[in-house]
C-alpha cells in the first residue's frame, strides 16, 4: 500500500511526543512493507513577515495542497494520513486529498475545537468553544496569549467548518476513548472515530524496583510537575525532571536539593532513564489525551502513577500498572510515591505495567488497528 504521511511539525522537535509519534508511525509502516513518503515541515516565523505567512498557512496552505497533489497525483497515494494541521497544512491539506485517496487522520488532541488543544484556561479544564465557533478563545488570546495567533487558527477552523471539510476525512483515529467521546461530543460522527492508542517499541526491562522517580515533559502549568515538587520532601528520595518550558525556572526556584532538573534529553536516552525509575510520573491538570511516555514506561516494567483526569485512566490501570491520583493534591501525591518507596510494590506494579505493554501498546497492536482503518477507508472508497 502506498501511503502518504503528512505532519506539521512542533518545534519542540524530538522532545514533542506527536513529533515522535508521528516518526514511529513511519518507521512503523516502512518496516511492513508499505510503500511510505513523508511531508513534515517545521515552522520558522521569526519575522513579521514569516509570522504573516505562517497565520495565512493556517487558513489555506498551498503548499501542502501542491505537496498532496503530487503525492496522489504523481505518487498514486492509496491513503493520505495527516496528523498536525496547523500551521503549514491546514484543512486545505484535507480537501486536496478527498475523493482522490483515502483520508485518514489521527487526533492527538483537541485541536480542532480548542485553539490551544489543551481544554484549559487559567489552570482549570475549560470547555467554553466545545461545540461552538472558537471566538472566545481569540478574545482570551488563548493560542500562545496572542491575538492575532488565535485569530489566524479560529479563522481557519471556523472557515473549514463552514465548507464542511472535515466531513471529508473518511476515518478519524483518536488515541483515546475520551478524545474520541470529546470529538463526538463537538459533532463528529461516531462511526467515523475509532481509537488507536499508543504504542512502544520493546526495550530492555527494568531490573529490580527502580533507584528514582521521574517526571518526562514539558514544564508548563497544565502538565502540573509543581504538584510534585510543592508535595517533595528528602525521604521521598530523587525525583529527576526531563524537559523544559516556561515554569523552568519557578520550579528550581521551589523545588527541594533532592529534585534534579535535567533539562531536555535526546530520545534515545529516554529508555535508559526509564529503566532506572521507581515511577513515572504524569502530574496532568489538563485532559491529557493519552501520553506516548506511559506506554514507553509500560515497555521497561515501569509503573506509572498518573492524574485521574482526560484519557490517564484509560490507560493507567489503578493498582495494577500504576495509581490514578487527584490532580493538583500535593499531599494525595507524596503519599503514593511514598508507597512505592516499597520495593515490593514497585516491583508488583512493574509487572502489570508489562503486562498492559504486551497485551495493548505492543508495536504489533499499532500496525494492525492502522492497517484496518487504512483497509476500511479503501474499500468505502472503491467505486
Amino acid at each position: 500500500m502506498r501511503i502518504a504521511i503528512l505532519h506539521s511539525r512542533y518545534l519542540s522537535g524530538q522532545a514533542s511526543g506527536e513529533n515522535r509519534a508521528v516518526d514511529d508511525d513511519i518507521q512503523l509502516l516502512t518496516e511492513a512493507g508499505h510503500e511510505v513518503r513523508s511531508w513534515t515541515p517545521s515552522p520558522s516565523a521569526h519575522t513579521l513577515r514569516g509570522r504573516a505567512l505562517v497565520g495565512l498557512s493556517a487558513v489555506w496552505s498551498s503548499q501542502a495542497v501542491r505537496q498532496i497533489n503530487d503525492l496522489v497525483g504523481l505518487w498514486g497515494a492509496d491513503i493520505v494520513h495527516l496528523h498536525n494541521l496547523f500551521p503549514l497544512l491546514s484543512p486545505a491539506a484535507i480537501r486536496a486529498a478527498a475523493g482522490k485517496s483515502g483520508v485518514v487522520m489521527t487526533l492527538h488532541n483537541y485541536r480542532l475545537m480548542c485553539l490551544p488543544a489543551s481544554f484549559l484556561r487559567d489552570g482549570r479544564p475549560c470547555e467554553d468553544c466545545l461545540g461552538r465557533l472558537p471566538w472566545r478563545g481569540v478574545t482570551r488570546r488563548c493560542y500562545r496569549e496572542s491575538y492575532s495567533g488565535s485569530a489566524a487558527l479560529a479563522t481557519s477552523l471556523t472557515t473549514h467548518r463552514w465548507l464542511s471539510t472535515f466531513d471529508r476525512v473518511d476515518r478519524f483515529l483518536a488515541v483515546s476513548d475520551f478524545v474520541r467521546d470529546k470529538h463526538i461530543e463537538a459533532g463528529i460522527d461516531a462511526s467515523r472515530v475509532t481509537v488507536a492508542r499508543q504504542f512502544a517499541w520493546p526495550t530492555i526491562p527494568r531490573k529490580g524496583p527502580g533507584d528514582y522517580f521521574l517526571y518526562l515533559g514539558r514544564l508548563a502549568e497544565n502538565k502540573g510537575a509543581a504538584t510534585l515538587i510543592e508535595g517533595w520532601s528528602e525521604h521521598l528520595g530523587r525525583l529527576l525532571i526531563v524537559g523544559d518550558g516556561p515554569q523552568m525556572e519557578h520550579l528550581r526556584s521551589i523545588a527541594p536539593r533532592a529534585v534534579e532538573f535535567c533539562g531536555l534529553v535526546r530520545a534515545e536516552t529516554v529508555p535508559g532513564l526509564l529503566r532506572g525509575a521507581r515511577a513515572l510520573l504524569v502530574p496532568s491538570l489538563v485532559y491529557d489525551a493519552a501520553p506516548r511516555a506511559v506506554a514507553e514506561a509500560y515497555a521497561a516494567g515501569v509503573p506509572v502513577l498518573a492524574s485521574r483526569i482526560g484519557g490517564l485512566p484509560e490507560v493507567v490501570r489503578d493498582g495494577e500498572s500504576g495509581m490514578l491520583l487527584t490532580p493538583g493534591a500535593p499531599d494525595d501525591w507524596a503519599t503514593a510515591i511514598e508507597r512505592l518507596l516499597d520495593d515490593g510494590e514497585s516491583m508488583r506494579l512493574g509487572t502489570g505495567a508489562s503486562h498492559l505493554w504486551s497485551t495493548r501498546h505492543r508495536p504489533e497492536h499499532a500496525l494492525n488497528r492502522l492497517q484496518d482503518a487504512y483497509d476500511t477507508v479503501r474499500l468505502h472508497s472503491t467505486p
